[in-house]
């Protein structure tokens, strides 16, 4: 066995070169005396082009198959000798969706399958695979353009994954047939049912934003005003509520004659205190005589000085 890492040109005993390109360095060369006889090549499939299987035999190898025709494709111990590209040429030329199962292709699917592996196969080793001389109506020429961007003959090409490969097709001329398209159909309808519950949820979370202009955004604007002036007008309140401070000593103390001496507040000292007019309390003069005749004067009573509190 020789690694290619190491492996430039081997030269045989008869004069013959023989050399392998192998430019991601995964391949091995083994020296055996028999082969075929030997894995992994004795794991593989008939080969696609030198071992073609009969018609009868690959529609019954087809119909004992529940895999997606790409993957079975793909199978070197169904069938060797078709790569990724190659097996979505086939599958497009044949008209067959890559995902359909291949126990339920029609006969006349797998007719066309048959023809067309040869097809291809054979125009490719014509032209010594130089893609630049494959037919312009195959896929091969698009199937490596990005998603939305890739065509062929008018057509838009969509990419599906499959077998763990991805896998370009012509959805307009590749459908699903039978129980697989109803399968789909499930499918589809089941994705689309949770994207348009999971936008009602998230539209009904979402609190709709009133137009500029309307009614329920002039109403907003004034409950927020209302929200903004509330603690201003709760301090407002509050202040009312208070009784007014004379010095150091409420006013409805100090008219009935108050805990503390005005004298006590340095504010007050030095001034004179204004007599007070009589009060109902020190028997104010009557404003009409024992005759019933209004008095001329009214006596004046001297304001009561309050006592200090004794402390």
């Amino acid at each position: 066995m020789f690694h290619l890492a190491l492996l430039n040109l081997l030269q045989l005993d008869d004069g013959l070169e023989f050399s392998f390109t192998d430019k991601r360095r995964f391949a091995k060369i083994r020296l055996l005396d028999n082969p075929e006889a030997v894995p992994p090549i004795s794991e593989l499939g008939p080969d696609a082009l030198c071992e073609p299987m009969q018609l009868d035999d690959f529609v019954q190898s087809f119909g004992r198959k529940n895999a997606p025709i790409k993957s079975l494709l793909l199978d070197q111990s169904f069938i060797s000798g078709i790569g990724n590209w190659m097996a979505d040429e086939v599958l497009y030329q044949a008209r067959i969706h890559p995902m359909q199962t291949s126990s339920k292709i029609s006969k006349e699917k797998c007719k066309a399958l048959h023809r067309c592996i040869k097809e291809v196969i054979e125009k490719s080793v014509e032209v010594g695979a130089d893609s630049n001389e494959f037919p312009e109506n195959w896929i091969f020429h698009s199937r490596e353009k990005k998603p939305g961007k890739a065509f062929v003959d008018g057509k838009k090409i969509d990419f599906v994954t499959v077998g763990g490969r991805t896998s370009a097709y012509v959805p307009e001329l590749q459908m699903l047939d039978g129980a697989d398209a109803a399968a789909a159909n499930r499918s589809k309808k089941g994705r689309d049912n949770a994207e348009e519950n999971v936008g009602k949820t998230s539209k009904k979370g979402q609190k709709a934003a009133p137009k500029e202009g309307g009614k329920a955004a002039q109403k907003m604007a004034v409950d927020e005003e209302e929200e903004d002036d509330e603690p201003a007008k709760r301090r407002a309140k509050g202040a009312k509520a208070r009784p007014k401070k004379v010095g150091n000593t409420r006013a409805d103390d100090h008219e009935e004659g108050g805990d503390e001496d005005e004298e006590s507040n340095p504010a007050n000292r030095g001034r004179r205190r204004p007599a007070k007019g009589p009060s109902k309390k020190e028997g104010r003069s009557s404003d009409v005589d024992d005759e019933g005749s209004p008095d001329k004067e009214e006596t004046v009573v001297a304001a009561k000085r309050p006592q200090r509190k004794k402390r």
